[in-house]
């Protein structure tokens, strides 16, 4: 295994390369990305899976121009030819007026962990899905139990013409029990665990019987929920549904990228009353925790919390060095590629809505007719119409502020700016849930997402 100084000197010696070959700015990164996956269904183990994979990403940025070159070993002949490359590959009519303005940073970090996963056995993480799985073992109509255990440790070095020297460590933890219920005719499911980039403390420190009993309890007792009415009505979306609005509808619309291009509905909306003035909204890479936190992003950007919307009012963008010069903003720490082989883009970190006021029983209690939500199936984004459209996996009927029955799976649809402008209502807690983002051709990063509790109107589709 290459040393990091070692790796360290490779990545400054092919910065020099490009900056003698004429590039403006150049970069190299280099990154080792380890995963650990174990699945059980049923007390069997079905799935372990252990690979790694590394290499190293050079870039040079010359007539505003990016030229991109990959090194799949961390020799200094391949990582030398593919400074080479990223030179090359630069050439061409770009616009030669933007001057980027990357940061200047000498960082050395390791994870913000209290347990290593390093430190743990892999019995010990076998047994934590069999588990998980073995819990949901509370009734015969329990047909299938899922038991899930993932981890994934991302070492970073990166050298820049800016002079800056940076290392880092993400650690990713994640845990799940996912139950399928089932009754004659009637199949229904519900999934629970924490995901984090804490270390393996997320598994020590959750009750893990519990997490197991609760997807199979809700599993069963969503067997009984009615369809869901359909049409324009109130509905309090749980912090899943929450984040699923700000990620997909104005998230994606917000990626810089998407503005300089002209294919996102918030293109030039910077003060413009987009929502009602209990809504902000926020793309913050630095929530201790969350499965979306990073130190840096991939430009070596230290990450941000940037405001989008403010009371109602829509701030700005998220941004990599290439977007922030464009539209003469400064960068963000949003710069980031799903791996050393793919290309930068503008991406999420932790996208939320900032909290309300209100307690979630006082919500309920306010809302005479209504449909809460209980987590989210899927979403769809539309960054150019601004639509949102949404699958809960299953929610409650409100009457006269009491919950009376649950609902199937139902879908959530309507403009954005239309639903955000109908929310009169947040609660204090906000809670965010990780997951994968993609973008591109199948370039994927870790992301969360999340809210309070919001009260708005929504075109709801009944059921299933």
């Amino acid at each position: 295994m290459v040393k990091a100084d070692d790796i360290q000197d490779l990545l400054e010696s092919a910065v020099d390369k490009m900056q003698g070959m004429g590039a403006e700015f150049s970069d190299a990164r280099s990154q080792t990305i380890r995963v650990t996956g174990v699945s059980t269904t049923n007390g069997d183990l079905r799935q372990l899976v252990q690979k790694s994979t590394g290499g190293v990403c050079l870039r040079a940025w010359s007539g505003g121009r990016w030229g991109y070159g990959t090194a799949t070993s961390f020799s200094k002949e391949d990582i030398d030819r593919a400074a080479a490359e990223a030179v090359r590959n630069a050439a061409g009519d770009g616009r030669s007026d933007l001057v980027l303005e990357p940061a200047t940073v000498k960082s050395h970090r390791k994870a913000d962990v209290r347990i290593h996963p390093d430190s743990v056995s892999l019995e010990e993480k076998i047994q934590a899905a069999l588990d998980l799985d073995r819990a949901q073992a509370i009734d015969d109509r329990v047909l299938n139990r899922v038991g899930a255990y993932s981890e994934e440790i991302k070492d970073v070095c990166m050298s820049n013409s800016a002079g800056s020297d940076i290392s880092w460590q993400e650690v990713r933890t994640l845990c799940r029990a996912m139950s399928v219920a089932a009754e004659g005719q009637r199949m229904e499911r519900y999934y629970d665990g924490p995901d984090s980039t804490l270390g393996f403390e997320v598994v020590r420190d959750a009750d893990i019987e519990e997490i197991g009993r609760v997807a199979a309890k809700e599993a069963i007792a969503t067997l009984a929920a009615d369809r869901a009415p359909s049409g324009n009505l109130t509905v309090i979306s749980d912090p899943m549904v929450s984040g699923l609005l700000a990620h997909e509808a104005m998230g994606h619309a917000s990626e810089g990228d998407e503005i300089t291009k002209k294919r996102s509905f918030l293109t030039g909306a910077v003060g413009r009353k987009v929502a009602s003035e209990v809504i902000s909204m926020y793309d913050d890479g630095t929530v201790r925790g969350a499965h979306g936190s990073i130190p840096f992003d991939d430009e070596g950007t230290p990450s941000s919390c940037t405001t989008i919307i403010k009371d109602g009012v829509y701030q700005g963008y998220m941004h990599s060095l290439e977007t922030a010069a464009v539209l003469g903003c400064r960068p963000t720490g949003n710069g980031r590629a799903e791996n050393y082989g793919k290309r930068t883009w503008v991406r999420m970190t932790n996208t939320f809505f900032g909290p309300g006021d209100w307690d979630r029983d006082e919500l309920i209690a306010d809302t005479k007719d209504g449909i809460l939500c209980d987590k989210m199936i899927n979403g769809m984004e539309d960054p150019v119409g601004g639509c949102f459209e949404a699958k809960c996996l299953r929610g409650y009927l409100i009457r006269n502020g009491e919950i009376v029955k649950p609902l199937q799976s139902f879908t959530l649809t309507g403009r954005s700016v239309d639903i955000l402008s109908s929310a009169d209502a947040l609660t204090k807690e906000v809670i965010l849930d990780g997951g994968m983002c993609g973008k591109g051709i199948e370039d994927w990063v870790r992301v969360s997402s999340g809210g309070p509790y919001m009260r708005a109107r929504m075109i709801v589709g009944g059921g299933q």
